[in-house]
């Protein structure tokens, strides 16, 4: 009689040194509860490990504590005289990790650095590399990367926060001459809509580059367009898989971070209800854009759907969306037939297989 084969461990990394830290212990929280719920009970073993908002590493016990309570360190009860900020070295129990799936959103997590020190470490980790995570995370590069694609997008211009200085005014006449009003400005390196306003006048284009640029010296200016907002979620490593559609739906001015993350504020449709035609085309477009960026393991991307004219516009990729209770990426998966429990199991074999690659192949769930 065979002996079942021993659970494998994994490190569930969450929080984060971003403005994004709240999302990320409601996502780690659902990633525990599907890591934890039927037959993964006895495929894995989950250990916690927190990251505080100064960027340091905190042991099971204080990560346990942060992702039951849903509230940073803060609140947690850490010791009283912390490490000092940064990474500073691994706490306990963390080397004996088989597998990472860290659960970061935002700069310091999404961007590929924490991808580039579990590289160094040789141990799989759950997502992108460096290259598809660093890529898809700047706005400006992604962008960049679309276009070298082919891949349509709405009109846009990238600016530095440095050409602020001074008045301005030679970027805001730039600004109104090549997309005009109403725009949205984004810093290149955020997620979760954070730092991101809508500009209708000269006036507040002033103010959201100023607010941007407090964010990142990196910005990107996008044209306003009427649009429905589409999703579609991409899974798998070697050949990657395109869910169904979802539609975000909302009656705010546009989707910013009270909307996405407020109960009640906004609703999701999945599957989307679009023309079948129109359905694939956006799947496809997903796969590429992935493939485009160099993403793997698992990733959001998001379109325009222009209903006036039919036309369909690449937004932005997300590498490592968010798996709270309003996140479409778990949602999409589920109407696609695959369960969180499934997913994120998936995804943990994905890791252990992969040895974050390029993608190859391609194609729908």
């Amino acid at each position: 009689m065979s002996s079942r084969p021993s659970p494998t461990l994994v490190g569930l990394l969450f929080g984060g040194a971003s403005d994004e830290h709240a999302v990320s212990i409601r996502s780690a929280a659902t990633v525990l509860a599907a890591l934890q719920s039927g037959a993964n009970r006895e495929r894995y073993q989950v250990r916690c490990f927190y990251i505080d908002r100064q960027g340091r590493w905190w042991p099971p016990a204080v990560a346990q504590a942060v992702v039951e309570r849903g509230t940073p360190a803060e609140a947690a009860g850490l010791p009283a005289d912390p490490l000092p900020s940064g990474f500073r070295g691994f706490p306990e129990g963390a080397l004996d990790v088989e597998v990472w799936f860290p659960v970061l959103h935002g700069p310091n997590g999404e961007d590929g650095t924490i991808q580039g020190l579990f590289t160094l470490m040789q141990v799989p980790f759950v997502g992108s590399g460096v290259l598809g995570s660093a890529v898809g995370m700047d706005k400006q590069a992604m962008k960049a990367a679309f276009a070298a694609a082919g891949l349509p997008q709405v009109p846009y211009l990238c600016v530095s926060a440095a050409e602020l200085a001074g008045d301005g005014e030679g970027l805001l006449d730039r600004l109104e001459a090549r997309l005009g009003y109403p725009c949205f400005v984004k810093p290149a390196n955020m997620g979760s809509s954070v730092g991101i306003s809508k500009a209708t006048d000269r006036a507040s284009l002033l103010a959201g580059l100023h607010t941007a640029a407090a964010l990142d010296p990196r910005l990107v200016v996008e044209q306003g367009v009427t649009a429905r907002e589409l999703e579609c979620a991409v899974l798998g490593t070697r050949s990657l898989q395109a869910s169904v559609l979802g539609e975000i739906r909302f009656d705010a001015d546009w989707y910013d971070y009270k909307t996405k993350y407020s109960e009640g504020l906004s609703h999701t449709v999945i599957p989307a209800e679009v023309p079948p035609a129109l359905a694939g085309q956006a799947r496809a477009m997903a796969v590429e854009a992935c493939r485009a960026v160099g993403a793997s393991g698992l990733s959001r991307v998001d379109f325009f759907l222009e209903e006036a004219s039919g036309s369909l516009w690449l937004n932005e990729i997300n590498t490592l969306p968010g798996f709270t209770p309003q996140s479409m990426y778990p949602m999409l998966w589920e109407a696609s037939g695959v369960s969180r429990e499934q997913l994120v199991h998936q995804l943990v074999q994905e890791a252990r297989e992969s040895l974050h690659g390029t993608p190859e192949g391609g194609g729908a769930a």
